[in-house]
């Protein structure tokens, strides 16, 4: 669905399909049909997640008369975006899909946003909001290797099966909910973004990105189960925050000060955790600072099964302090309660401490 503010002279880019349940994956072929986009392909997928739905996908292509190709991608970086993009000018594809997690899908995200044709998202794993989103996030070498947000368009489509979701460690779904609690911080730092910056500020996006970090609070019981439901619950979290920021037109309601302390504890530290995990620990503590009730986030994460210290992130804690001190200085642009100068080294350590990140 394509939706014009005549007001402000913007458009909003929605997926026109979304299908998440048992075996859906089956209809993957009826879902191309429906959106008309030609009978050229190329599916951007891993060595594993080919084997877990990208074969399928090309199987179930290939049986609906759609010319398909199979293209892996270890991880995101500019020479597989431009391996996967030689390739779909090779074959003249007229859409992409990505089938697997973060890294494949938004390969194949940006990749065909650069070639002006429609992508499809495939998930494997529930872990991040990035299957719906327009966003797409990638490590630029100017800046450091620092990872950074870019624009692109969302998925015309995504189809999420629950059976395979929920076959994949429950690691990545715990991840997911980390990733969407985030919001509730992030809506704090733009909603302060608009008062001291006068950011762009939506309503409505923003209350849809609290609502979507409202069901993972109000189904906690219901994820721990950990079976098709409740990965069904998470996946449908997730899209719904990916549309909140299509809506806003940037990830300011999914991505805020908690997002900057993940990206900044991406860089410093030796080993770390998966995003949504990074996340989940760094709204903790930005809920602290906005003085909200931040054991209420970490018990919620407790239960789930997330991480909530950085020895459960595998982290050591000198470096969440220096990740707390350096967060300010990813994506500058955008305002948080981190500020331009960021915490110094003692608030820092008092913060990680006040809040039994580490100690």
């Amino acid at each position: 669905m394509t939706v014009e503010l005549i007001e402000k002279g913007k458009w909003m880019q929605l997926p026109r399909e979304v299908l998440i349940g048992h075996d859906v994956l089956q209809e993957i072929g009826t879902v191309c049909k429906q959106l008309d986009m030609g009978k050229k392909a190329i599916i951007v997928t891993g060595r594993k997640t080919r084997k877990i739905a990208g074969e399928s996908v090309l199987e179930i292509l290939s049986d609906a008369g759609y010319e398909i190709n199979l293209v892996e991608v270890s991880s995101i970086n500019r020479e597989n975006i431009e391996g996967v993009k030689k390739k779909a000018l090779e074959d003249k594809a007229e859409f992409m899909l990505g089938v697997g997690g973060g890294t494949k899908i938004d390969t194949g995200k940006i990749a065909a946003f650069e070639l002006h044709v429609p992508f499809i998202a495939v998930p494997t794993i529930a872990s991040h909001d990035g299957i719906a989103s327009p966003r797409a996030s990638i490590k630029d070498k100017d800046r450091g290797n620092s990872p950074v947000s870019i624009q692109t368009h969302a998925p015309l489509a995504v189809v999420a099966d629950t059976g395979i979701l929920a076959s994949a460690p429950y690691r990545f779904t715990a991840a997911g909910c980390g990733d969407i609690l985030a919001n509730y911080t992030a809506v704090r730092d733009w909603q302060l973004a608009d008062r001291i910056r006068n950011a762009e500020f939506s309503s409505y996006a923003a209350a849809l990105s609290e609502m979507t970090a409202n069901m993972i609070m109000e189904h906690v019981n219901e994820i721990m189960k950990k079976d098709e439901k409740s990965t069904g619950t998470v996946v449908k979290a997730l899209v719904s925050s990916g549309v909140a920021i299509s809506i806003a037109g940037s990830s300011a309601p999914a991505s805020g000060s908690e997002h900057k302390f993940s990206h900044a504890l991406d860089m410093i530290a030796e080993k770390h955790a998966l995003h949504g995990e990074q996340c989940g620990v760094g709204t903790i503590m930005m809920t602290y600072l906005y003085g909200n009730n931040w054991q209420q986030i970490r018990e919620v994460l407790k239960k789930i099964g997330a991480p909530t210290t950085a020895k459960e992130l595998g982290v050591k804690d000198e470096e969440i302090v220096e990740a707390l001190t350096h967060a300010h200085e990813i994506n500058p642009g955008r305002y948080t309660i981190l500020g331009d100068l960021g915490l110094t080294h003692e608030a820092a350590e008092r913060l990680a401490l006040a809040t039994e990140v580490t100690g």
